[in-house]
């Protein structure tokens, strides 16, 4: 070659793939997808009606979960569901369908206001200035979104429409005879003429406006009540069940909660339990979510039983095992039980046990003592097994109703006021908890169900409990009843037959799941659409004065309290804007321009994310909800989804609780209510694992950073100080965050997402290593390399057949990773790729282009940028995004031939290449005519022949 044919070194390199042509490639081909639109999903009606050839294709809606702006921005673990969403969304693209794939932002929350108090910068401001951060990082990766249809729930165009649901579910409530919801302008039509009782007795008539109010307001799904609620004086704010850590602490600061009665706005969500359990099951969800929500509602079957307490009524006790009423000894109450104070003499009781006191003078004293003491702690500290038993006699006895004995009352902190009724029936012998209280205050311990584990009747002489739901009833006879001998379902309908007979009891369902509180003190959050006359009537904003938006304030943070000052009252930054707060309305209910006062409360973090995925559908909808014909073609029932919903919803299993029942409940309040057609968000569901990374601590217990880490000598040094590695979560705290930007600066995005894909399992967490990205980047070289000159820049195939062994690596290849990408096995899509790709690169010659071409679809999904510059560069003007993803030949997936073990004596004497289908009889004769095989046999005769076609032949002789 002469000197003047050799490129220089410059343009050698302009024509290999290197970190900065991935650049040029992914930043180019991301314009041409956004002017042209290349992401965009049509719609089969409205302003995002496209066309109806795409419309007509099957649909797929895949969604991530909501991603929350973080001024931190993106670690590598963060997009890990998003590139693989962005794979399976591209290959059902390919495959055939309308996809219907995008990404807006959950923007309401703690974070940017915990900012906004720090810095005085407002957290709108904070917060689109993350997004926009986020969507340069997201853009950045090429992922596939239709942006017409991305948002943030801190527009408010859309929370309008949050505002909205609100005001359907409090102008709703439960039918349970109907089991749906239904408007309260039916419930209030029916109390008008008299179908329905007004609790109470009174005439609807005649009662006041108020009173009127309190009687919806214990039927609306949403309503205001004082209730226990976890108080966070740390914080300033109240939290949810879900929002408390398992040592009583907020997940959110790490500061202690405490138990305090303040009103607060609910959902009640409890009246859909059994509905919410039900329906899990034609979900398509991982087994172990819907376990986690099965737990969580807690369905128990039992019984009300009711003992009498002197004048002070009766304690109404829920317990699944009724037919173990006559061992029942004591009674306990949570210490927050409403009758508490009522129940408590004076003096104690003559007589009353040392034990029991607690070494106070009176009942009130011990009891206002352990309360105080009780309200310190977390359900689950108070649930705790290993701990001792606490508790103080209330100084009062109630009646057992089988048996007519006194039993003592106790107040104890291991039974909660948020499950049942937040009273026990205590029955020591065949209860653990119960059986440790008792041995503990020297209480009476009574055997009812006969022992089958060979231990005496006398539980004296036991060391714990015996619990069996399999076993004999004994010691159970008293006035009107006899349970002797019967067993436990027997025994258990007979007396609530026996209870419910006399009135003091009846059969009835219990549930772990509480009403969800839906209130917070904060100003970062949707402001309630509601407001307050002059008499504290809450009155419903109408539609036409959505949304209501945040207003100005100062001041951003709720009032603070020192975190163990259990006795503060929450304090909110809405309360402070006074000309926001009173203001003068016509509600359009024919009562005028009156004086109200706005609802200072925000809305908790989760409303935004509870029908986010109804906004995609149709995001520039002024005017409803969402379109029905639209969300019918999106999320409507179908086959193998008879509840509708998302086709397929990624993100962490870490929302298994909060984020998806909220969801769930809402969903299905819009659907009793006929605003959608689908009765559960997600229908299926996938949870990605994490990615995980090396951090590092010095000796003080501090993290370093873990990019200044060095490896040497089998031990790790920071600025030549020894540190500690452990393997943790990646992320800020533990310094040891990567950022796809740095990625995707020394490789580039599609080397990223290949990596990503490929490091195992995506529902398994996986290990985070920089100098493993590399393979993926030498695979898109060789790829490269396959179809381009790194000298000229040419593309180097040829316009021939492949041969036969090309065309079953070929075809074997996209049989496998096209069954892999559907099914979201990414990681093995990968192998068989660069098994391919690394076959033909060994071949030594130039691609066929039949085989280029469908090297490039395959490889479309998971690496689109690199994918789109060879599509072009082999001669075609359209988007590879839109070919058909290649198709196998059957011919060519099933191997031309197999070998055949051929055993003599149990020992291998031959191997055959025989066809696939060849049939037992054929391989027989091969395999005895087979001259290693005859002379292993020296002529013996042979028994019997064992043929397991086309793989074994076993001779006996």
């Amino acid at each position: 070659m002469s000197e003047t044919n050799t490129p220089a070194p410059e343009a050698a390199e302009a024509h290999r793939y290197t970190a900065a042509m991935a650049a040029d490639i992914e930043a180019r081909w991301q314009d041409v997808w956004d002017a042209e639109g290349t992401y965009e999903a049509p719609n089969p009606t409205g302003d995002l009606a496209g066309d109806p050839a795409v419309v007509a294709r099957p649909k797929k809606f895949i969604m991530d979960m909501f991603p929350y702006p973080s001024g931190a921005g993106l670690h590598v673990g963060h997009p890990l569901g998003y590139i693989a969403t962005d794979v399976f969304a591209r290959h059902q693209r390919m495959s055939g369908h309308n996809v219907l794939h995008t990404l807006g932002f959950d923007a309401f929350g703690l974070p940017a206001e915990q900012y906004a108090v720090q810095t005085g910068t407002h957290p709108r401001v904070s917060t689109e200035a993350n997004i926009e951060n986020m969507k340069v990082q997201l853009r950045r990766l090429g992922l596939g979104h239709d942006k017409r249809r991305s948002f943030a729930t801190i527009d408010p165009e859309y929370y309008k429409w949050t505002q909205w649901i609100f005001l359907q579910i409090y102008n709703s409530f439960y039918d349970a005879d109907a089991q749906k919801a239904r408007p309260i302008s039916e419930l209030v039509a029916a109390f008008e003429d008299g179908s329905r009782e007004v609790p109470g007795g009174r005439a609807w008539a005649g009662l006041t406006a108020a009173e009127r109010a309190d009687v919806l307001n214990g039927f609306r799904l949403a309503y205001a009540s004082d209730a226990p609620v976890n108080w966070c004086p740390g914080l300033g704010t109240v939290l949810a069940n879900e929002e408390v850590t398992a040592d009583g602490r907020s997940e959110r600061g790490n500061f202690p909660v405490f138990k305090a009665k303040l009103s607060q706005w609910n959902m009640r969500i409890t009246a859909y339990a059994d509905r919410l359990l039900d329906d899990l099951d034609a979900l398509d969800w991982p087994e172990a979510i819907k376990l986690q929500q099965r737990n969580w509602i807690g369905r128990s079957e039992g019984a009300r039983v009711d003992f009498a307490v002197g004048d002070a009524g009766a304690i109404t006790v829920f317990t699944t095992r009724p037919d173990t009423l006559f061992g029942a000894t004591y009674m306990v109450l949570a210490p927050e039980h409403e009758l508490v104070g009522s129940i408590v003499p004076a003096a104690w009781p003559e007589g009353t046990h040392s034990v029991w006191t607690g070494g106070y003078a009176t009942p009130s004293e011990a009891v206002d003592e352990y309360r105080k003491q009780a309200a310190s702690k977390s359900d689950v500290e108070r649930q705790a097994e290993a701990k001792d038993k606490t508790g103080v006699f209330t100084g009062a006895y109630a009646t057992n109703p089988v048996s007519g004995e006194q039993v003592p009352v106790f107040i104890a902190d291991y039974v909660l006021m948020g499950y049942g009724t937040g009273a026990i029936m205590a029955v020591p012998a065949h209860d653990s908890r119960d059986f440790e209280f008792a041995r503990a205050f020297e209480l009476p311990i009574r055997c009812v169900v006969q022992p089958t584990d060979g231990r005496s009747t006398d539980p004296a002489e036991w060391d714990a409990a015996f619990v069996s739901y399999d076993a004999t009833l004994i010691n159970s006879s008293g006035e009107g009843i006899s349970l002797d001998g019967l067993g436990v379902v027997d025994a258990k309908a007979a007396i609530t037959d026996w209870l419910d007979g006399r009135g003091i009891g009846e059969g009835t369902v219990n549930f772990r799941l509480r009403d969800w509180l839906f209130s917070r003190q904060r100003y970062w959050g949707e402001p309630f659409p509601i407001v307050y006359d002059e008499d504290g009537v809450a009155h419903a904003l109408p539609a036409s004065m959505l949304p209501l938006e945040l207003p100005e304030v100062e001041d951003y943070s709720p009032r603070t309290f020192e975190p163990d000052d259990a006795a503060s009252q929450p304090e909110t930054p809405l309360s402070r804007n006074e000309a926001w707060v009173n203001v003068e309305l016509d509600l359009g209910d024919g009562e005028g321009v009156k004086r109200y006062r706005r609802e200072t409360n925000t809305m908790p973090n989760w409303a935004g994310s509870c029908w986010y995925e109804l906004r995609y559908l149709d995001p520039n909808n002024a005017d409803a909800l969402v379109d029905p014909e639209i969300e019918q073609y999106w999320m409507g029932p179908r086959d193998g989804a008879p509840h509708g919903g998302v086709d397929l919803y990624v993100g962490g299993a870490e929302h298994a609780v909060l984020h998806l029942l909220y969801a769930r409940f809402w969903s299905k309040v819009l659907f009793d209510l006929g605003h959608v057609s689908s009765a559960e968000p997600f229908h299926k569901l996938f949870n990605q694992g994490m990615i995980q990374a090396y951090a590092y601590t010095d000796a003080r217990g501090v993290y370093v950073p873990a990019a200044e880490v060095e490896e040497r000598d089998g031990g790790y040094f920071h600025q030549g100080e020894p540190v500690k590695r452990e393997h943790g979560k990646m992320g800020k705290s533990l310094k040891n965050a990567v950022t796809p930007d740095e990625i995707c600066e020394e490789y580039g995005a599609d080397t990223l997402r290949l990596y990503e894909m490929a490091m195992g399992p995506l529902d398994v967490s996986r290990p985070w290593d920089t100098r493993a990205v590399v393979g993926q980047y030498r695979l898109l070289q060789r790829l490269w390399r396959n179809v381009v000159d790194e000298e000229t820049g040419a593309v180097t195939v040829v316009d021939e057949e492949p041969g036969e062994d090309t065309l079953r690596a070929l075809h074997k290849a996209i049989d496998g990773a096209g069954a892999d990408m559907a099914a979201l096995r990414f990681n093995t899509a990968i192998a068989k790729i660069t098994e391919l790709n690394n076959a033909l690169t060994k071949a030594g010659r130039p691609l066929e282009r039949s085989v280029a071409e469908r090297l490039v679809l395959l490889v479309a999904p998971l690496a689109p940028h690199i994918a789109e510059e060879l599509w072009h560069r082999l001669g075609h003007t359209d988007s590879v995004v839109h070919q058909d993803f290649p198709v196998a030949d059957p011919a060519y997936v099933v191997d031309e031939s197999v070998t055949c073990v051929v055993q003599v004596k149990g020992k291998v004497k031959a191997r055959l290449e025989v066809p696939p289908s060849i049939s037992d009889a054929d391989l027989e004769q091969l395999a005895v005519t087979d001259a290693g095989v005859v002379a292993a046999l020296g002529g013996a005769e042979i028994r019997k022949v064992i043929v397991r076609a086309p793989k074994l032949v076993n001779i006996v002789i």
